[in-house]
């Protein structure tokens, strides 16, 4: 009969056997770790602050902070602010206080998507961190200026961690292989080069995915080796990163709409596939470019307005994948059409005009006079109707508040259409400045 103390250890994965031991180990995060940069040093000489790591899943938020922990022979505590609230808090602060007062040792209390604590649950720990119970480190997905207290803020410093590159991925797949006591080393897997090139791409800058996936291809492993054929089927269903909510979206979308105003075609369509693969709304693609339409082509071309709006239509009636056809088409012409800004600078300073003014009456020449008390109170007199006027131009009439002086909120440029429309205006201005002189 087996006895409870025959029972195989807890099943633990490559990833978490992988962890790095010490800062040497560690792959990535050069920018931060290397050699003389100012937490290295700081973490040699055993000077601990309060941080916040900010990166995507996968770079080594976690395991930086156990890290530093251990090089500066501190208490590490971690709580998860998913499952976490304020009594986890003070409890974990009651015992740094007790550590800190009978064993003059330092805890590093480690809160891992600190972003998913609310305002007062980030304040609890302020006076904590204020007066040295605690070194709080926080990890987070979602970008600190927007997802944490500015006091929490103003006693961290922020730190940004990357996706790892290329080079630290392989780095990490090859030291997984070889490692006897953690790794894969004792059952003499060997990964092809092209299996290992796909499996770098896929994974995307995320080491523990790399990891996962490298552990669940060294199972289906044919003789021993792992192909291209085992890691693709692996990964056929593995999406890259992409955040529909958080900062990944809104840089990426950032990228799309910078890369159609700068009229590159093929960064424009790179950028909206990858909303798309990364399963992103077309939709929202296709308001940006309805956007971009008016914000930086405008009169330039009116047909992309048009066009941009018909692909909205046909995403609609076709769906994927049929309809992001339509969002190509116009993504291409909206990238490749003359640009403009005219309109949205002219929106803008209107705008601005009406909000620092005051609400002027309507000049009684330009109200209209349905009634006969309206037309003996003079509303519509004096009223010039372009129509009968020479060229369908009444040259001189004014249509701003008679206590407001005339403005000039558009200025067309000299590309597309504007140019065109540009001589118009600097025509009909010649016609009010020749009135002028008449009378």
């Amino acid at each position: 009969m087996t006895s409870l103390f025959d029972l195989p250890p807890a099943f633990e994965p490559l990833a978490a056997r992988m962890r790095p031991q010490s800062l040497e180990e560690y792959l990535g995060q050069g920018h931060i770790l290397a050699r003389g940069k100012p937490l290295r040093e700081a973490l040699e000489q055993g000077l601990l602050h309060s941080m916040i790591f900010w990166g995507p899943p996968g770079v080594g938020k976690t395991t930086l902070a156990r890290l530093i922990a251990n090089c500066t022979d501190a208490r590490f505590v971690t709580l998860s602010a998913v499952l976490a609230g304020v009594k986890d808090i003070r409890e974990a602060v009651a015992t740094a206080r007790d550590e800190q007062s009978f064993r003059q040792r330092k805890t590093v209390l480690f809160v891992d998507e600190v972003h998913r604590f609310n305002k007062a649950q980030q304040d609890a720990f302020l006076p904590h961190i204020e007066d040295g119970t605690i070194i709080f480190i926080g990890a987070t997905t979602e970008n600190p200026s927007f997802e944490l207290n500015n006091a929490l803020l103003s006693r961290a410093r922020v730190y940004v961690l990357k996706p790892l590159d290329h080079s630290a991925l392989g780095q990490l797949l090859d030291q997984a292989l070889t490692n006897q006591e953690r790794g894969l080393g004792d059952k003499g897997i060997q990964l092809e080069p092209a299996a290992r090139d796909i499996l770098i791409r896929y994974c995307d800058g995320d080491g523990r995915k790399a990891l996962n996936a490298l552990e669940v291809a060294s199972d289906l492993a044919e003789n021993g080796v792992i192909n291209a054929q085992t890691v693709q089927a692996i990964l056929a269903d593995t999406g890259r990163r992409f955040d529909k909510a958080g900062d990944a979206f809104y840089d990426t979308i950032s990228a799309f709409h910078k890369s159609v105003r700068g009229s590159n075609p093929d960064a424009a369509l790179y950028w909206a596939a990858r909303i798309v693969d990364g399963g992103g709304d077309p939709l929202y693609v296709i308001r940006r470019l309805v956007a971009i339409a008016s914000e930086d082509i405008g009169n330039a071309d009116p047909r992309a307005l048009e066009i941009a709006l018909n692909a909205w239509q046909a995403f609609e009636r076709l769906g994927a994948p049929e309809g992001l056809l339509a969002l190509a088409h116009a993504t291409v012409y909206c990238a490749c059409a003359p640009k403009s800004n005219a309109v949205y600078l002219a929106w803008k300073a209107a705008l601005d005009d009406v909000r620092s003014g005051s609400s002027e009456p309507v000049p009684n020449h330009l109200r209209n006079a349905p009634t006969r008390l309206m037309a003996s109170l003079g509303y519509g007199e004096g009223y010039r109707y372009a129509h009968d006027e020479p060229h369908a131009y009444a040259a001189g009439e004014r249509y701003f508040p008679d206590a407001m002086d005339a403005r000039r909120y558009y200025h067309p440029n000299n590309r597309g259409l504007e140019s065109k429309i540009k001589e118009k205006l600097h025509w009909l201005h010649s016609l009010d400045q020749a009135s002028k002189r008449v009378r």
